[in-house]
């Protein structure tokens, strides 16, 4: 991997760590600021909320900033927010961390995949992006585990102290290796366009119905993975201690899945966003059909994983084809998309649940919400809408040079 994309991937994997993290240092915080496990749990829906809202309206506010004078700014307010997070005296005082820290979420990452894809080639844009997101694979993967080890064995103010430490070489080898003056294929760079003209890609219908196509997707991912572990434990009938090691499978699938979404994105951006989707819809009813039956499960799950992150890339290549004039700021609102998604899936799963379907049927309930967003997309490709699937590219001479790995 190019030190630019690395050092963008090592920063998605900060953010991404510092939202998911708190899962597993739950009983030590609520313990150490006498509050309940319910009342701790909202120092990650804080984080969430902060990310839907704040990412949109901060990237709206910083248009006018270079690329990557905001991500270093971005990175600063990252880490001010983790330092105030470790030192914070009461529950208050960390729940105002977190909303703080939460502001540079997804002005950081819509930032991050946009410099990715103006460093790329035509033909390489997407599998960039793929790269990008594999920081928060990562996060999932390792940042969640060490931080919530450092946190059970030196304290929960520790688990923030070493995403600060990260999160500061992070921002030196952002400093270092991504390059300055990054323009588009007009030669226009991206700051120069007034933030009224930006705003009107939002009229774009294509861009709506992309949005709402990212939701339910990411909705569908969501409203299985957040009960993998009672699907696991209670339907596949797998023993507790072996629910860590399938999701690590996951995982695996999840970073495999993630570079071949973006590989089929960059041959055609609307044909990866339909296949995609498509294998979602399969390895769902794959998962629903094989989780009794415990090998055919854990084949199953690695394919879910695998299909479930491949929609990241191809949908925000997708959110690309249709804003060239307002890339990051329609990527960060995609990524309020895709948390909103997050948030419609725990919702839809626990409903089923609720309603007496079963642990089992929320991969049915995950397929339905598949359906119509592979429905929406047949629907956007059939008509024929005449935006087209290239990405905006930058220069190619520029692009050699950023990717050449030279210091700014």
């Amino acid at each position: 991997m190019p030190l630019p994309l690395l050092a963008l991937m090592l920063g998605v994997f900060c953010v991404g760590t510092a939202e998911v993290v708190i899962a597993g240092i739950l009983p030590e915080m609520s313990a150490d600021l006498n509050v309940s496990i319910p009342m701790a749990g909202l120092l990650v829906t804080g984080y969430a909320l902060g990310v839907t809202i704040g990412g949109p309206i901060i990237t709206m506010l910083t248009t006018k900033r270079s690329r990557k004078a905001l991500l270093l700014s971005l990175m600063g307010i990252f880490i001010a927010g983790n330092l105030v997070a470790a030192l914070a005296p009461n529950y208050s005082m960390l729940m105002g961390a977190r909303i703080f820290t939460s502001m540079s979420h997804g002005t950081f990452a819509a930032v991050a995949w946009h410099v990715a894809a103006l460093m790329s080639p035509p033909d390489k844009q997407a599998t960039a992006m793929a790269k990008i997101a594999l920081g928060f694979n990562f996060a999932n993967v390792l940042g969640s585990p060490i931080g919530t080890f450092i946190g059970q064995q030196l304290g929960w103010r520790s688990t923030f102290v070493f995403i600060t430490i990260f999160a500061v070489v992070v921002t030196l080898l952002i400093f270092k290796f991504v390059p300055r003056g990054l323009t588009t294929e007009s030669g226009e760079a991206e700051e120069s366009v007034p933030l009224r003209e930006q705003l009107k890609v939002f009229r774009n219908g294509s861009l709506q119905l992309s949005m709402l196509i990212t939701v339910l997707a990411q909705g569908a991912v969501f409203t299985t993975s957040t009960y993998l572990a009672p699907l696991l434990r209670d339907v596949g009938h797998f023993a507790a201690a072996m629910v860590g090691v399938l999701l690590v499978v996951f995982g695996i699938g999840s970073v495999l899945g993630n570079i071949l979404g973006g590989k089929a994105a960059d041959a055609n951006v609307m044909r990866g966003v339909l296949r995609a989707q498509a294998a979602l819809l399969v390895a769902l009813l794959l998962l629903w059909f094989a989780i009794p039956h415990q090998l055919l499960a854990v084949i199953a799950l690695f394919l879910f994983g695998a299909a479930g992150f491949s929609i990241i890339p191809a949908l925000q290549a997708r959110i690309l084809s249709v804003a060239s004039a307002a890339p990051a700021l329609a990527l960060s609102a995609n990524v309020s998309a895709f948390n909103l998604g997050n948030g419609l899936g725990a919702w839809l799963g626990g409903t089923t649940i609720d309603l007496g379907f079963g642990v089992r049927a929320v991969t049915l309930t995950a397929a339905l919400a598949t359906s119509i967003a592979l429905a929406l997309s047949l629907a956007m490709w059939a008509r024929g809408r005449r935006e087209s699937p290239e990405l905006p590219v930058l220069d190619v001479s520029t692009a050699d040079a950023a990717l050449s790995q030279k210091t700014p």
